[in-house]
């Protein structure tokens, strides 16, 4: 067990690595761009002005990324807890119990599905350990490493707010995890795991997989990490495709292995995205990204390949506005 697992971290690290040149070749394709063309098209700004604009003009502190996540957990409430937003928490309760009901039959299938195949098995284990923070730690270091290397003060801001996000919806995931205690697939009891709500919390820590499954933290980091580096790189269009591709295959991976039920997956998508954007946009979320903000789904596909997961994440087309 120990041989694999440090061969899934030696091909994280190679994965990484390609991220963070693919990142450094944007960057140096965004700079060329910009010292060759300057007029934006129709007198207007572009994205990437506009991404300066946002990240570049305001002082960056050491110590943002933490003394920023109180003020993120207040902006969380004051965004996501509208009447406007009730539909919205109404569909993910209605999803979120359309898994439930069928997380002990996905979980078969994927058992099944993870048994019979190498490949999937394989596949399986390395996006397992994608979500679990240490990646999304590389990139910000890669980031941040960058920025102080190039005096580029919007790499610097994306490594902080990367840590931000990060931190600020873990410590909201482990807290509804401590409240909800459900059990993973791969140790539970009971079709479609136990729930103990506000569970022993002695017991928590001495079982932790009897407990800590909803909502999952691995899909909400990943998500803020792709959004936060979204929101600060705009004109990186693969940046999004990609990054919702990972978060997949990270939904995946742990539902095969049974770390995750799919019902796990919605919360911990939406939490992931909105502590993204808030921590992208310090200044202020614009009424369109607030709007979308919780427009977030994710539910299982069956096919006669095997079981994997859908996601659907809707947001508004708009412009941002040159702060």
């Amino acid at each position: 067990m120990g041989q694999v697992r440090q061969r899934v971290l030696r091909r994280l690290r190679i994965a990484t690595a390609v991220f963070v040149a693919l990142t450094v070749a944007g960057e140096a394709h965004a700079q060329t761009t910009d010292s060759t063309d300057t007029t934006p098209p129709s007198g207007g700004h572009s994205a990437a002005d506009t991404a300066s604009n946002r990240s570049g003009e305001r002082s960056l502190k050491w110590y943002s990324m933490f003394t920023n996540i109180p003020r993120d957990w207040v902006r969380f409430g004051q965004v996501t807890f509208r009447s406007k937003n009730i539909p919205s928490f109404v569909g993910m309760t209605l999803l979120t119990g359309a898994l439930v009901a069928t997380d002990d039959e996905t979980w078969k299938m994927s058992q099944r599905w993870y048994g019979s195949s190498n490949v999937v098995a394989s596949f399986s284990d390395q996006f397992e350990y994608v979500g679990d923070g240490k990646p999304q730690f590389a990139l910000s270091a890669a980031f941040a490493l960058y920025g102080f290397a190039k005096g580029d003060q919007r790499a610097l801001r994306t490594a902080s707010e990367i840590v931000e996000a990060i931190l600020s919806c873990g410590i909201v995931i482990q807290v509804l995890k401590h409240a909800t205690g459900r059990e993973s697939p791969f140790v539970s009891t009971v079709p479609g795991g136990r729930w103990d709500l506000l569970p022993n919390q002695i017991e928590y820590h001495k079982h932790v997989p009897r407990y800590d499954a909803y909502p999952s933290g691995h899909i909400a980091t990943t998500l803020a990490t792709v959004t936060v580096v979204a929101e600060n790189y705009p004109e990186w269009k693969w940046v999004r495709p990609v990054g919702y591709a990972i978060a997949a295959g990270v939904a995946i991976g742990m539902g095969n292995t049974g770390i995750h039920w799919y019902s796990d997956y919605p919360l911990g998508l939406a939490i992931g995205y909105m502590f993204g954007m808030l921590a992208a946009h310090p200044e202020g979320l614009p009424a369109e990204q607030e709007e979308s903000a919780q427009q977030v789904t994710v539910g299982p596909a069956v096919s006669p390949y095997g079981v994997g997961v859908g996601v659907t994440i809707l947001l508004n087309l708009h412009q941002p506005c040159a702060q």
